[in-house]
């Protein structure tokens, strides 16, 4: 069993403040034997993509860089493996949205950059993030590779990610034990209430899918509480919480309140996922001499 601890916070934008808060409820968690702690998509500050504008650039900063310096520290202070979520300034002009793994010691075990990434009213990201590099090449690409801890090998995936069964499968593919995605999204206050939860219900569901034809656990955490436009064209964005952890089965372990922040762990059993593969050998049943169209647009060839 791990135990895995998730914060789901409402932001602000007082950076300081964000970070100082998730810093008190990573100690909080710590002292209650989490191992693995997951931060939101973006964690530092508001969800800045709501609009366009360049100035915002402005918050990117290096990896390593501040943030995995001041993450780092907590993680080696507590002695857990900790799942951040970073603008990252590549260089100039050139900008992820970046998860990085901080191991037990401080170090950097590894990053993996966005590779889907939406441009929907509100959530403006092409503006601001190149995605990710491909699977191959130098060794500081990202891609989908698993990173490597002292707890074992996490697939970290990024919000839009999330929709898509090729990323989880290739995670899966390449040893990955446990799927985990930092998340930023919530509802559209045009939509009616009902298309708003049939929205919430097909992001779990989807997850959870990919939890079922992997047969891995899923570990996701999205912030919470309303998020305002700066430049007034919307009603903001009201983030929809609802952070969940899914068993290798799609078995609901955990799942967070839609209003509420949560500091919470939950145990996880990642020799489960063994049993299951057993019971549903679906990497065994590929039909792998068949799969070249899936490279394509649309279509066959």
């Amino acid at each position: 069993m791990i135990k895995i601890g998730i914060i789901q916070q409402h932001n602000t934008a007082d950076i300081e403040l964000n970070k100082q808060r998730l810093a008190a409820s990573i100690g909080s968690l710590a002292a209650k034997g989490a191992e693995l702690i997951v931060l939101q998509e973006l964690h530092n500050g508001l969800y800045f993509c709501q609009t366009e504008t360049v100035d915002n650039f402005d918050l990117a900063e290096p990896i390593p860089g501040p943030s995995t310096d001041f993450f780092g520290e907590l993680a080696k202070r507590h002695g857990v493996v900790l799942v951040t979520s970073l603008f990252e300034r590549r260089a100039a002009g050139l900008y992820h949205n970046t998860a990085v793994v901080l191991e037990k010691d401080g170090s950097i075990a590894g990053k993996y950059r966005k590779m889907h990434i939406p441009d929907d009213p509100g959530y403006y990201e092409k503006f601001y993030f190149t995605p990710g590099d491909a699977p191959r090449g130098e060794s500081d690409k990202a891609g989908f590779k698993p990173i490597q801890t002292s707890i074992g090998k996490l697939g970290v995936l990024v919000c839009w990610d999330q929709w898509y069964p090729e990323a989880a499968r290739l995670m899966a593919l390449q040893g990955a034990e446990i799927l985990i995605y930092p998340t930023a999204i919530g509802y559209d206050s045009s939509d009616t209430p009902e298309e708003q939860e049939r929205q919430r219900e097909a992001w779990t569901t989807v997850q959870r899918g990919h939890a079922v034809a992997n047969g891995l656990p899923v570990v996701t955490v999205n912030r919470v509480g309303h998020e305002a436009d700066s430049n007034h064209q919307t009603k903001g964005i009201q983030f929809w919480g609802s952070s969940f952890v899914a068993g290798p089965q799609g078995e609901l372990l955990f799942r967070a309140p839609n209003d509420e922040e949560v500091c919470t762990i939950v145990e996880v059993d990642l020799a489960r996922g063994e049993q299951v593969r057993r019971w549903w050998p679906f990497l065994r049943d590929r039909r792998i001499d068949a799969y070249d169209d899936l490279v394509l647009r649309f279509g066959s060839r």
